[in-house]
């Protein structure tokens, strides 16, 4: 019996979609001459890994001559969206307040930062 398939991104898929949004549609080629200074995988796990986000949604392909252009459907924010309501959910019980109280917890917060964040609270008040 097969792995449960991650709704998630997993950082070699990740790496391939930071590829599909910076550049937009490209071959399998495109995606690995465009990895950078890491080693790039085969062609042949390159390839796998995109039909494994195609069957996870985050992609969609077309034919182009012999070669299969890639597209993503998602853009990055909504990727982190998802990856966040994920995290929220497995990690900390669905509630924002314990999620940032941990993230404040254990990053330095700098001044500048923390009036951002004050900021943007008191903006979503006062909707």
């Amino acid at each position: 019996m097969g792995r449960k398939r991650s709704a998630t991104l997993t950082d070699g898929e990740l790496r391939l979609m930071r590829v599909l949004w910076s550049r937009g549609a490209s071959t399998v080629a495109d995606v690995m001459d465009n990895l950078g200074a890491r080693r790039s995988p085969a062609y042949n796990t390159v390839q796998t890994m995109m039909r494994i986000l195609e069957a996870k949604g985050y992609v969609q392909h077309r034919k182009v001559g012999r070669a299969f252009v890639f597209e993503p459907l998602i853009d990055e924010s909504q990727a982190r969206r998802s990856a966040l309501r994920y995290v929220l959910d497995r990690f900390f019980d669905n509630s924002p307040h314990t999620l940032v109280l941990s993230l404040l917890e254990d990053r330095q917060v700098d001044r500048k930062e923390l009036a951002e964040l004050q900021d943007l609270v008191g903006r979503r008040e006062g909707r």
